[in-house]
């Protein structure tokens, strides 16, 4: 398992090892280069807080305050000293806006006897690697990096933070990493007001949020993990915060995930409107019109991945000068995706925003601006079916004919329909019907065997084709066959019995067979299922793959059962999002319990 929490305010964020170390933090944006990075490399830098006495390893724990991105480690020596440390990110409400500054405070207490630690802030300057000296203030250092400056203010003497020497905690030591700014209050007030005023937002955040029946502090975990991949200053919603965490140990299944992919925006909006939170669908909205608007290579196409200011993540670039996570290499920073053809996209885009005309508290987003993208999307819908692309898994070698793809545009067009229908985008000239109609029979030619396959040229089955109960395509028993057949024929089994995870295919692709199972395929699964009314199986699979979980909540995305081994980025918004979706898809009504 990932031993690792986030912590974050949609603004930066931070993966603190369960030993207390920040091990990966990039600035002054997630998808940034690295300041910390030890996580890809013992030289890549960190910020650690460790116990210098004694042979023996101290013991650790981890734990979020309750409902709250704030994480807690306590640890102990042998000797029965112990410490705590508290790590955030500040995010609250102040003078009418959102208050998410660059930065993070850690807040090291003792707890029993006198515990000493010894401090290190190590950054380097991004992917050269270069250690990057400190120069010394009156109560901080500053780190000149590319032109900006990292600064670390602390109550702790800096001649043991810059000599890394131990010291006995005798008393509470502050650390404020700000990138850009200072601190000109003092630290220990500020720290304690932002501390108190963090915790009160997530709580508030929390209490406003809709939650099922079933795993409910799962799903609040969940939630509150996804709002982090939320990178409010644009819109965006990142797949997730890290890059190069490999799908398989020393394999080159290494991708960067810091970016926004429009599907995967598709399904974590349909999260958060589970749970009850729209402000991120507004923000999306703004987000992807601003790309229509301002990207002259929209109006052939949209891409499947952007940065998180719109731009393109390429070219993708490989760091051989980094050792990677247990030695899995390449590190690459950017994707190339983003010169890839997936056409998939164009519907989710559709069903992202139909809420809208359905739900009359979002009258005031039906503009015309909606109404010409989602005209714009009609036609792109239109024009991609039964086309060859690099489907939802970004083949990048041997694109076909994909069934998923067709179903999205079935999905999509036949959502443009129902609104038409209820009297919205009258603009809209194309015939929508001829379009679905059209979309479904090319849907229909991945058929074989009474189940829909990953295209007409390819009889495997795909996991993601569970969509099919999922977004209510008609023939139930087309979607019950598929279903089935992709529990039957991917289903990662241990000893001969089901585990409840599963593979999202088992054909060769660019770099051979998967091996590992993806986290969000199960719970696709568990939500289909339930679709389909058969709601023990589904509550089954959902109870197995809480293993995939690890110490504080997290999923990342690939997971092996056998082995207890989470692979892949992490946290991965996807998993959580199918976490969420999958949990209010099997739970039963509220009115059964009060």
């Amino acid at each position: 398992m990932y031993p690792y929490g986030l912590i974050g305010n949609c603004q930066t964020s931070a993966l603190i090892s369960s030993a207390g170390a920040v091990e990966w933090m990039c600035a002054p944006r997630p998808d940034s280069p690295p300041i910390f990075g030890r996580l890809l490399d013992p030289d890549g830098g960190h910020f650690s807080i460790t116990s210098p006495i004694g042979s023996k390893e101290p013991t650790t724990t981890q734990q979020y305050l309750p409902n709250t991105n704030i994480l807690i480690t306590t640890v102990t020596s042998p000797n029965g000293d112990a410490f705590q440390i508290t790590d955030f990110c500040p995010r609250f409400e102040q003078y009418g806006r959102v208050y998410r500054p660059a930065a993070l405070f850690r807040l090291v207490e003792p707890l029993h006897g006198t515990p000493a630690i010894r401090v290190s802030c190590q950054p380097v300057s991004g992917w050269d690697k270069v250690p990057v000296p400190p120069v010394r203030g009156n109560t901080h250092l500053r780190y000149d990096i590319r032109g900006e400056s990292l600064r670390l203010l602390t109550n702790m003497p800096l001649t043991y933070l810059c000599e890394e020497i131990p010291v006995a905690l005798t008393r509470k030591f502050y650390f404020g990493l700000t990138w850009g700014l200072g601190i000109e209050d003092d630290l220990i007030k500020v720290t304690h007001d932002f501390l108190d005023q963090t915790a009160r937002y997530w709580r508030t955040w929390v209490k406003h949020c809709s939650v099922p029946l079933l795993h409910q502090q799962e799903v609040i975990r969940s939630a509150l993990a996804l709002k982090l991949h939320c990178f409010e200053d644009t819109g965006a919603i990142l797949a997730a915060m890290t890059t190069s965490l490999p799908e398989e140990i020393g394999a080159p299944r290494n991708w960067d995930y810091r970016y926004c992919w429009l599907r995967d925006a598709y399904f974590a909006l349909t999260a958060f409107n589970n749970l009850g939170h729209f402000e991120e669908m507004e923000a999306f909205l703004n987000f992807l019109l601003n790309i229509a608007h301002t990207h002259e290579h929209s109006r052939d196409r949209l891409r499947p991945v952007y940065t998180l200011s719109q731009g393109l993540p390429l070219p993708e670039t490989e760091h051989a000068n980094w050792a990677g996570y247990r030695n899995s290499v390449p590190v690459r920073s950017q994707n190339q995706a983003a010169d890839q053809v997936q056409n998939d996209a164009y519907g989710e885009m559709i069903l992202t925003f139909t809420p809208i005309f359905f739900d009359e508290r979002f009258f005031d987003l039906r503009t015309k601006d909606l109404d010409g993208l989602l005209g714009h999307l009609a036609q792109l819908c239109v024009r991609s079916i039964g086309e060859r692309d690099a489907g939802l898994w970004e083949i990048r070698d041997g694109w076909q004919e994909h069934s998923f793809t067709n179903l999205l545009c079935w999905a999509g067009l036949e959502r443009l329909e129902r609104i038409q229908q209820a009297g919205h985008l009258r603009s809209i000239a194309l015939d929508l019907t001829a379009g679905r109609l059209r979309a479904a029979q090319a849907l229909l030619r991945g058929v074989q065997e009474g189940s829909l396959r990953n295209g007409p040229s390819d009889s495997s089955h795909d996991a993601a084709l569970s969509q099919l109960a999922i977004l209510g395509y008609p023939d139930r028993h087309l979607c019950e066959s598929t279903v089935l057949h992709i529990v039957d024929d991917l289903a990662l089994k241990r000893d001969g019995t089901d585990t409840g995870f599963f593979y999202r295919y088992v054909r060769k692709d660019d770099f051979g067979t998967p091996e590992s199972a993806f986290v969000i395929c199960s719970f696709w699964i568990a939500q289909a299922l339930a679709r389909l009314s058969r709601l023990a199986e589904a509550r089954h699979i959902l109870d197995r793959v809480q293993a995939a979980a690890n110490h504080v909540g997290l999923f990342s995305e690939h997971f092996m059962p056998g082995s207890n081994i989470q692979s892949g980025n992490f946290p991965q918004s996807y998993s959580h999002v199918g976490m969420i979706n999958a949990t209010f898809a099997v739970s039963p009504p509220w009115s059964d319990v009060l």
